[in-house]
């Protein structure tokens, strides 16, 4: 066997080596997840029914329903997706359109990916001390609202700023050469692009919303509150700290256990839904640049 043929061998032994070792590791990760939603799905669809999603918890929240926590769940998603996208856009926009490459935007970089990897117990703290104390909105849906778009405000301007840059400069440069000024050249033909890439923004944020429980016990979550919220100045009940609730404290663990199941699972399938329409959006943004 030549020396070349033994130096072939090796790099097809050593690349089979790492194709399976990705492929054990791909199918690992995609069994634990399967093997956790299974989990939740067989034991939280045994209490799923009309009740359980349309009325009231009764009986310290070992009955009844949990109307009012998806309710409280689905404000909140609203709230701070309307709070942090539009700031969070513009905030993208500028900092990869107007801004010069200079140190001070390297510090606000810097500065929001540090941000993202805050504890959100510390965001909660934070809005405490702001929205519910200082403001005076007091324990509120609209307080809970700033606290979770405070906290997805740098996954929006990293995934806007990210999407604005993957856009080739020459649509700039031929925007600017037709006559169109830099704000028209963003609003009709940047923004466009870089749409379907920044709906990633927002699915990534309502996924880290949906699932937060510190920022809202400190800002709006209610602890039993069967009935819903007449304005954004109401407290409210929210699934994952009725789910935190229901499983940990205050309550029959045991008789609440099952009930625990079905609040996860009707929890990711919000997620799920909200996920697939942000999708649905994206890819029919994406096919309306393609054909424009």
């Amino acid at each position: 066997m030549t020396e070349n043929s033994k130096i072939s061998r090796n790099k097809k032994m050593s690349q089979n080596i790492a194709f399976w070792s990705f492929r054990i590791l791909s199918i690992a990760v995609v069994g634990i997840l399967f093997w956790i939603l299974g989990f939740i799905l067989v034991n939280g669809a045994k209490v799923i029914s009309w009740d359980f999603l349309t009325k009231v918890p009764t009986d310290g929240m070992t009955g009844g329903g949990i109307f009012p926590a998806i309710v409280g769940t689905l404000c909140l998603m609203l709230g701070s997706v309307v709070i942090a996208f539009p700031i969070g856009v513009m905030s993208g926009i500028y900092i990869s359109e107007y801004a010069s490459n200079n140190w001070v935007v390297k510090v606000i970089r810097i500065m929001t990916n540090n941000l993202s990897s805050v504890p959100s117990i510390v965001f909660g703290l934070f809005g405490m001390a702001l929205f519910v104390n200082t403001l005076g909105f007091g324990d509120s849906i609209i307080a809970g609202s700033f606290t979770l778009a405070l906290l997805v405000l740098p996954i929006v301007i990293r995934t806007t700023e990210e999407a604005m840059k993957s856009i080739p400069d020459s649509f700039r440069v031929g925007s600017l050469a037709l006559g169109a000024t830099k704000l028209q050249t963003i609003w009709k033909v940047l923004l466009p692009m870089a749409f379907p890439n920044i709906i990633t923004g927002l699915i990534l944020s309502v996924g880290r919303v949906s699932g937060e429980t510190a920022p809202i016990l400190f800002t709006c979550a209610a602890y039993f509150l069967p009935r819903l919220p007449t304005s954004i100045f109401d407290q409210v009940m929210v699934l994952p700290y009725h789910l935190y609730v229901i499983a940990t404290s205050g309550t029959d663990i045991e008789a609440a256990r099952p009930m625990a199941y079905g609040t996860a699972l009707v929890l990711i399938g919000i997620v799920l839904i909200i996920n697939l329409i942000a999708n649905g959006l994206r890819r029919y943004f994406g096919n309306k640049v393609k054909t424009s």
